[in-house]
């Protein structure tokens, strides 16, 4: 499920072939090769600056777009797994691992051999400090973010951006330290300036101020030697800063100002910018030399939903799918028809989005001189916890090997959902595509199949909504999945003296019951309870199938006594009854089977169905 809209220029890489090198208006991108598997290429970020061109995926692989004589073959694959971020600076790219790795490479990073990642998080000098969260990269250098909240940079210095005087530093092939306490990271792809925010939202920045991009408000300094704290911050909390050569962009959360608002809306989101008059949106001569609102008529009631910045352009996505843009139009990377310059914010046509009733999930990316609006489904962290939970010994009860006869255990309740078959030829298929794998490429279909990409991803829309419902629900989500207390995690249901193990993510997101349970302050700690005796085996086989799958098995045959035995589970574990509800479901086979049965019983005996039935 993927859309990807690009215009701008189209060379340097050449990333569309059969098109001319200037795109003016807005056309659908494709990938070269038709045949992959869609699934495999799901959006996770695009990244892009003057040379190259990154395309990550969700599955944590990427493909990158060079300069045709840099490159051999366009696209190539980066050979490097479990990719969690990329940032492309016009001469460096670097790359972030799932495993808090970063990888680089550039003149400056890697003179030796320019075309080849390195481990650059590997230089840091202190062991406590290696493993990186964030990164960002400017036109020069590179950015790390540390677990411990410290920034390093790398590369070249030549305008201050590392945060010292370049007579003392011109440039550097290791990590030094910049800053400590720091939350955020904010530069860009072709930007000799950089932005840190510390913990206590204090803004902090350095480098290039020759246009006043830095916003230190009519400072004489056309260069910032050293990290230097910007005054007369907007109020409110910084959700992003975009940098461009000549201007700057901030995001801004804004707290209701108005003691009277309903305290339910969503908090304003602002935009703010400051730099070259040309460049900045404000269509006035002269510096701006302060970030300074871009009032509402340029946008009227419309919610910021996304910005990007590119060396010379921005645009802007609203809430209610309108886009706008200004600045430097010479390759066509405001996507307006034509190549004229647009100093102040115009409304730019948006093309027809595939996915518009979910504009929420689409995002804009500016390169150089190119622009991107992709379509990318976001989802929590929960996914991942879900994957491992279904991985866990607990939910494994059939076995498979790989090619070297190493043993992979799965869930098959759960295989049998995701394949969407119930008999056992899905299964024999697996097995037999699991024999010619290795146990890396076992473990990474097995994870595509849990984590619902290849189906229907009703499970996590559905955990999704409640996370985004209740905020503490969130919180309980990750204090029992984070926790290293694996007791915490299941919830163990007995019944005749048998064990099933549940995962609490499941019974808080299917039954009212047990969330308040979970959730409560002063839950009893058990894990344990016993209230599904009353169920027959045939209506615990349906309850629990339902619990993970909201489906009904096609061979179960239901009777009156399992309506009944199941409206009374329904009542008394309060489950959440979703569309279609569990009820919905044991009611309609119902009548569907006896119908097969005797198809002219099925008027005459719904009265005396419904007098039976008490429907939920």
């Amino acid at each position: 499920m993927n859309e990807i809209i690009f215009f701008g220029s189209n060379k340097y890489p050449k990333l569309i072939q059969n098109e001319t090198e200037i795109i003016t208006k807005p056309i659908q991108f494709k990938f070269e090769n038709e045949n992959e598997n869609e699934n495999e290429k799901q959006i996770k970020q695009i990244s892009s600056s003057y040379f190259s061109t990154i395309f990550l995926f969700k599955n944590g692989k990427a493909i990158e777009y060079l300069n045709e004589k840099d490159s051999k073959q366009n696209p190539s694959k980066i050979q490097i797994e479990n990719i969690q971020k990329v940032s492309v600076g016009e001469q460096n790219e670097a790359i972030l691992t799932k495993e808090g790795n970063v990888f680089a490479k550039g003149n400056i990073i890697n003179p030796k051999n320019p075309k080849e990642f390195i481990n650059i998080s590997s230089l840091i000098e202190d062991k406590n400090d290696k493993v990186i969260k964030d990164i960002a990269s400017g036109e020069h250098s590179i950015y790390l973010l540390t677990s411990n909240q410290n920034v390093y940079g790398i590369g070249l210095n030549q305008y201050c951006q590392l945060g010292l005087d370049s007579k003392t530093l011109e440039k550097t092939e290791k990590p030094i330290l910049m800053m400590k306490n720091v939350s955020k990271i904010f530069s860009g792809n072709s930007s000799n300036h950089v932005f840190l925010l510390n913990s206590n939202q204090e803004l902090f920045g350095c480098g290039s101020n020759f246009y006043d991009q830095l916003g230190l408000g009519n400072s004489m300094e056309s260069t910032l030697k050293k990290l230097t704290k910007i005054q007369n911050i907007p109020k409110g909390k910084i959700i992003d800063i975009q940098c461009g050569l000549f201007h700057s962009v901030m995001l801004i959360e804004n707290e209701n100002e108005n003691e009277n608002e309903n305290e339910n809306e969503n908090p304003k989101r602002k935009l703010y910018s400051c730099g070259d008059w040309k460049y900045n949106g404000f269509d006035s001569r002269g510096i701006i030399s302060k970030f300074t609102e871009m009032r509402s008529f340029f946008f009227g009631n419309n919610d910021i939903l996304d910005f990007s910045v590119g060396n010379s352009h921005t645009l802007i996505l609203t809430t209610n799918g309108k886009m706008f843009g200004f600045g430097n139009n010479y390759s066509g990377e405001l996507g307006t028809g034509n190549t004229e310059f647009q100093r102040g914010v115009i409304q730019i046509e948006l093309p027809k989005l595939r996915f518009n009733e979910d504009i929420s999930n689409y995002h804009l990316s500016c390169g150089f001189d190119r622009t991107f609006i992709y379509y990318s489904p976001s989802f929590s962290n929960l996914e991942e916890d879900l994957i491992k939970l279904f991985r866990r010994k607990e939910f494994c009860d059939i076995s498979f090997k790989t090619e070297n006869g190493e043993i992979i255990e799965a869930h098959k309740l759960i295989l049998k959902y995701r394949l969407k078959d119930e008999n056992e030829n899905q299964i024999e298929k697996l097995q037999e595509i699991i024999s010619k794998k290795s146990i890396k490429e076992s473990n990474q279909l097995f994870e595509m199949i849990y984590s619902n990409r290849i189906i229907n991803p009703k499970l996590y829309s559905e955990i999704k909504e409640i996370i985004n419902s209740n905020e503490k629900i969130e919180e309980t989500m990750k204090r029992i999945y984070l926790n290293e207390n694996e007791n915490e995690k299941d919830f163990i249901i007995e019944r005749k003296e048998k064990q099933y193990k549940f995962p609490k993510l499941i019974l808080i997101m299917r039954s009212e019951l047990y969330r308040g349970m979970f959730l409560s302050v002063t839950e009893d700690k058990s894990n344990k309870v016993r209230d599904y005796s009353e169920l027959s085996n045939k209506s615990f086989q349906i309850f629990e199938y339902w619990i993970y799958s909201n489906q009904i098995k096609e061979e179960i045959q239901i009777t009156q006594e399992i309506i009944n035995e199941i409206q009374i589970g329904i009542d008394y574990f309060q489950l959440n009854q979703t569309n279609p509800n569990l009820f919905d479901l044991l009611i309609n086979k119902f009548k569907n089977q006896k119908t097969e049965q005797d198809p002219e019983k099925e008027e005459k005996e719904e009265k005396e169905e419904k007098k039976n039935c008490l429907i939920f």
